[in-house]
């Protein structure tokens, strides 16, 4: 298998907890007020906790559309600002109705709440935290929800930056937790851009012993900083970071072939240029084959079919994509409850 140079490592330190199930154990260590801007902010065990109330919250949800079950308003007064530069479909609405589903109340700020234009990031920072219990920001630089966290005396969750989705990948490795149970030496095979989304995967995975493989064109690789943090995060784990550039290579024996879409946001102008470098790169139901019979098929969304992925591969048996769309909800709302201390 070709790899990039210096890329593969296979961390293991003496002296550190080994075993996945173990770390994500709940811990007494609380979220309540804090900023949630990157993975990296997370500790294993409080991931764990994470997990177990969206585990929780989404079995009370399904009580609740098939029974009618009552359910608990924990952020019953409070209200969460949504400041979004960039347009939305799932983080929004698994947002708001998260906020209403709790008791809650959540305030949608378009883009025409310009930080940096309109107003600073300081001055937005310094009127939503009179106003509101919480932020969600989803901007292009990462420095800005970096920015609207220092000067924001509310917790500020990261909805997407440029250099990484924290939120998604949560909701990803809970589907895989989901559905396989013990996430200690499981493959994710990720085909495509070395993005925001991978950022956040490969330094969850590596945090909680996933192996986290890329296939990707070489000049469109991850940002070596995210690279040596996640190996940092692996440290003790049985995670390892592969990188390669034949995708059939790269998803072999995996459990989760993952993909998203070859032109993000902001990057228009690059569509025909990433058109014709990611061509290799699709997944079908051949590579799907080539990764095994028991490999399940992921996607952030929005998707743009017949790109990077197949219809047959994203409507067919092996797609977990809805249940991780749907997961979005549930684990922001596990987020969002142990953040505002309900």
């Amino acid at each position: 298998m070709p790899f990039l140079p210096g890329a593969v490592r296979d961390a293991a330190a003496p002296g550190r907890v080994h075993s996945v199930n173990a770390i994500l154990e709940p811990t007494s260590t609380s979220l309540r007020g804090r900023d949630f801007l990157s993975v990296a902010d997370l500790s294993a065990g409080e991931v764990g906790r994470l997990f177990e109330r969206a585990a929780e919250l989404k079995a009370e949800d399904r009580a609740r559309r098939e029974h009618g079950a009552p359910v608990a308003t924990p952020l019953a007064g409070r209200t969460l600002a949504m400041l979004f530069q960039k347009p939305s479909l799932r983080t929004r609405v698994t947002f708001e109705a998260g906020m209403n589903q709790l008791g809650g109340h959540a305030v949608y700020l378009t883009e025409d709440v310009v930080m940096g234009a309109r107003e600073s990031v300081r001055d937005v920072a310094r009127n939503l935290e009179r106003f509101v219990d919480a932020i969600v920001a989803r901007t292009g630089p990462h420095e800005v929800v970096v920015e609207l966290a220092a000067q924001a005396s509310v917790p500020v969750i990261n909805g997407l930056t440029l250099r990484e989705h924290p939120c998604q990948a949560l909701a990803d490795v809970f589907t895989m937790r989901e559905r396989f149970g013990d996430l200690r030496g499981r493959v994710l095979a990720f085909v495509g851009d070395g993005n925001n989304v991978y950022h956040s995967l490969a330094l969850l995975g590596s945090m909680l012993g996933v192996e986290v493989r890329l296939a990707h064109p070489a000049e469109y690789g991850p940002n070596p900083r995210i690279v040596a943090a996640a190996r940092e995060l692996g440290e003790g784990t049985e995670a390892r970071l592969v990188f390669g550039d034949n995708p059939t290579e790269i998803v072999r024996g995996a459990d989760v072939v993952y993909t998203d879409a070859w032109t993000s946001m902001g990057q228009e102008a690059e569509t025909e240029a990433r058109r014709d470098a990611f061509a290799r790169f699709r997944v079908d139901e051949a590579l799907m084959d080539a990764a095994g019979p028991d490999a399940v098929a992921m996607h952030c969304l929005p998707a743009r079919r017949g790109e990077e992925i197949t219809s047959g591969v994203m409507d067919g048996p092996r797609s977990v994509i809805w249940d991780q769309s749907e997961n979005r909800l549930h684990v922001q709302k596990a987020l969002l409850v142990e953040v505002l201390g309900g």
